[in-house]
């Protein structure tokens, strides 16, 4: 059986979504980013000693958005492109959710809630929320014409990127005026599957 190894409280959450979506019998191993992702038999799953981390027969793999890609693909009917070109754009925006979204919503977080409050530097989240505003008109624009990332249906690539703005709601950030963004964001929020991962414990 496939093992999915994480909690729901990280970036676990994206792996058990997408597991969850793609219907296939699996274990959740709920394995904490505190203490137990350094423990030798989590090690020899991922040598980062971080999670998310799958196992799927002779497949191990870490990093969220390899697992999810992977799973959408072997795994996820529709959720997966069916072109090529589809599937360099899925590739793109996983990637810009990473890259473009994440820091500054890590950044935002720790500044807010997760460092010790004399730790904490305001203007640090401040940053971090102004450097979002250009990342989020990007996807407002990417959803003027169409109601998901690749067009008329969910796919892995929205579910990637939803994902990644979920942190939003930890940091108390609020992107309620890129419309379609948050029209977007709260419809992939609410699928069902979603509610399954997040409610897998902490």
């Amino acid at each position: 059986m496939i093992k999915l190894y994480g909690i729901p409280a990280s970036r676990a959450f994206r792996s058990l979504w997408a597991i969850e979506e793609v219907g296939v019998e699996y274990e959740h191993v709920p394995v904490h980013f505190v203490g137990d992702s350094k423990k030798p038999e989590y090690l020899e799953i991922n040598p980062n000693g971080r999670i998310p981390a799958l196992v799927d027969g002779d497949v191990t793999l870490f990093e969220s958005m390899a697992i999810n890609l992977y799973l959408a693909k072997r795994y996820g009917g529709d959720l997966y492109p069916k072109t090529t070109e589809d599937e360099g754009r899925a590739l793109q925006w996983s990637f810009w959710g990473m890259t473009e979204l994440e820091p500054s919503l890590i950044k935002i977080l720790m500044h807010r809630l997760l460092l010790p409050e004399d730790q904490r530097v305001p203007a640090e989240a401040d940053a971090g929320a102004e450097v979002l505003q250009a990342p989020l008109r990007v996807l407002d624009d990417a959803l003027a014409e169409r109601p998901f990332l690749l067009g008329g249906a969910f796919s892995i690539a929205d579910l990637n990127v939803a994902s990644v703005l979920s942190l939003a709601g930890f940091a108390g950030f609020d992107f309620s005026s890129f419309e379609r963004a948050k029209r977007w964001f709260d419809t992939c929020m609410a699928r069902p599957a979603g509610a399954r991962a997040q409610g897998l414990g902490r």
